[in-house]
């Protein structure tokens, strides 16, 4: 169809489409621009801690965000019209780039991050990233810059623990030398975050022998540190033996090897395995420790033999009324002395499981003695036993009380076993306090030696309020009426 000049300018000024200027700036080559700098600001949304720029290529061979390959993303989506096309494509012979040939691609930006094509069906992004066309032709946009150089396996020691340090999976594998694993670790101590060195001392002890991990730390004591803290929470006995034997530190090896008893669950074999443990290189303290341990399991083993016996006969009365409620073997001291004293009291000093024997073998102080006696024998509610224990002769044969762990302490356990009042009274008045024994007496209702010690005091105020608390018309009533009448007493102002 011919036309005019005229006619030709009419067409070019009404038509949709603007011819193509350098000058304008609402020219479609300028918002292809604008979608060249948003591609670019999709990096400010990419958590990296590099300011280096990696050059992104597209499936189409060409770098991703250049002029070129945002104007042939944009004239492949673009299906307005048949026109719009061919400029496009004139335009594009500007390009320096030579255009690859390649389908219309299916994605546009927004519908490759919401997972959405163009017809309009929806599916996910993992099914998007699954399609094979849409792979080769799509562009490679959102993804990390950090994922890019983990593929290159380039991290600097200082970056991987500044990313183990935030949490994120970083691959140990390419530090091979064993100067760049020294130089992981120095970098992870100097981070002072014990979870990283203690990752970093895991890979270590899985890439470098013994010889070699042992003679690095040694001179490395922060990290020597974590790691026998380390083998402890693992139990990792073994590795720790060998650990305290290249460092000669003689003692923690000694006590962790004691410390392997604690997995040995069969008495024989327990006792033997301390047994082992006796001429270890201990501390003096700590070697007595060790040889009581082996004594006094090796007289539980002993005691329980013979009580299983006696309990299973049924002749011994004690076992009768009083049947076992679980087994002696691997009790403290003090436990198997409390069982002694319940079940073994009046037994003769040779035999293994009298108290005395116990005493002397393990050298138990008195008032750990004395409380643990009082203790079996009140709950059996042996109150003959439990006079006996506080009675002592002197030289010209008189008999006195006496309580190396205090009588207040004595009252307060024969309390809660139940004793009566006539013997919580006898030995509330051997407290020497006023003011204790006063307390103790009103605590547990002896009223006889509130009533004398008020009387001793002459307190008639004190008296007269204690009268109101005790029962009308009782015996202790009748005899605080008869001290607050009495001529004899000169009462305290």
């Amino acid at each position: 169809m011919n036309r005019t000049k005229g006619d030709e300018e009419e067409y070019w000024n009404s038509s949709k489409f603007k011819a193509f200027t350098f000058d304008d700036e609402d020219d479609e080559l300028s918002q292809l621009k604008e979608s060249k700098r948003a591609v670019n600001s999709l990096r400010d949304f990419v958590d990296d801690e590099d300011d280096d720029d990696l050059e992104r290529v597209s499936w189409s061979g060409e770098p991703v965000g250049s002029i070129s390959w945002s104007i042939k993303e944009t004239a492949g989506n673009s299906g307005s019209s048949q026109e719009g096309r061919e400029q496009l494509k004139s335009r594009n012979s500007f390009s320096t780039y030579t255009q690859l040939p390649k389908p219309t691609s299916t994605y546009s930006l927004s519908s490759f991050f919401r997972g959405r094509t163009r017809p309009g069906s929806f599916q996910s992004l993992s099914d998007a990233l699954s399609d094979a066309p849409a792979k080769s032709y799509a562009p490679e946009l959102g993804r990390p810059k950090g994922e890019y150089r983990d593929y290159s396996n380039d991290w600097s020691p200082s970056d991987t623990v500044r990313r183990l340090r935030k949490g994120k999976v970083c691959s140990l594998e390419r530090f091979r030398s064993l100067q760049d694993k020294l130089q992981l670790l120095e970098e992870a101590v100097s981070m002072h975050d014990g979870n990283v060195i203690t990752a970093v001392l895991i890979f270590l002890k899985r890439t470098l022998s013994k010889e070699i991990l042992f003679r690095e730390l040694e001179v490395r004591q922060v990290a020597l540190r974590h790691l026998i803290h380390f083998l402890k929470e693992i139990g990792d006995q073994k590795l720790l033996l060998d650990l305290f034997r290249f460092l000669d530190r003689t003692e923690e090896l000694a006590l962790s090897h004691y410390r392997e008893h604690l997995n040995i669950q069969d008495p024989e074999k327990r006792k033997e395995f301390l047994k082992t443990c006796v001429g270890l290189p201990f501390s003096a303290e700590d070697s007595a420790h060790i040889q009581d341990h082996y004594t006094l399991l090796e007289r539980q083993i002993i005691i329980e033999a013979n009580d299983r016996h006696l309990e299973s006969a049924g002749q011994t009365e004690i076992f009768r009324k009083h049947p076992r409620k679980a087994s002696i073997l691997n009790m403290p001291l003090v436990t198997t002395l409390f069982y002694s004293c319940f079940y073994h009291y009046t037994e003769a000093e040779g035999t293994f499981s009298s108290p005395v024997n116990l005493k002397k073998t393990f050298k138990i102080p008195d008032k750990q003695y004395v409380l643990t006696a009082l203790a079996a024998r009140a709950k059996l509610r042996a109150w003959h036993d439990v006079d006996a224990l506080f009675t002592t002769k002197n030289w010209l044969g008189y008999t006195k009380k006496r309580a190396p762990i205090g009588f207040h302490r004595v009252v307060e356990i024969l309390h809660k076993n139940s004793a009566p009042v006539q013997i919580l009274q006898e030995y509330v008045n051997l407290v020497e306090d006023v003011d204790t024994k006063l307390n103790l007496a009103t605590k547990f209702k002896c009223h006889d030696v509130v009533i004398d010690t008020c009387r001793d005091l002459k307190d008639r105020q004190q008296l007269l309020a204690y009268r109101s608390k005790v029962d009308k018309g009782s015996a202790e009533e009748e005899k605080i009426d008869a001290i607050l009448n009495s001529s004899q007493i000169r009462w305290k102002n």
